[in-house]
């Protein structure tokens, strides 16, 4: 192999170094989505549950008047709903920040 000096040519070298680049990028992405506090709703604000963008729940607020003792299926339907709002904001949330990384979230798609 004459003209072969080992090591990784020059457009390799870059290619690593963007896909380092996109790496760390997306790994900044994944902490603000941890960090972005989300906020379901149902009953008019009578359920509010608090998530994160990856749909991690950090609370539940239920506004007594809707506590019916001989009523627990509403109740229990309100909680979905809240929570299911919450989910739908939190997958726009998700979609719209990871899209600048393509199908790659998730690793790189396993290159790195």
């Amino acid at each position: 192999m004459a003209g072969y000096k080992g090591g990784m040519g020059g457009g390799m070298q870059n290619l690593m170094k963007q896909a380092q680049k996109m790496q760390e990028e997306m790994q900044a992405t994944e902490k603000l989505l941890d960090e972005w506090e989300i906020v379901g709703t149902a009953g008019g604000e009578a359920v509010v549950v608090y998530m994160n963008a990856k749909k991690k729940i950090d609370g539940i607020e239920i506004d007594k008047t809707v506590i019916d003792p001989d009523d627990e299926e509403m109740l229990e339907d309100l909680i979905m709903a809240a929570i299911l709002d919450g989910y739908k904001k939190a997958d726009e949330v998700y979609r719209e920040k990871m899209s600048a990384f393509g199908g790659l979230a998730g690793g790189m798609g396993g290159l790195l």
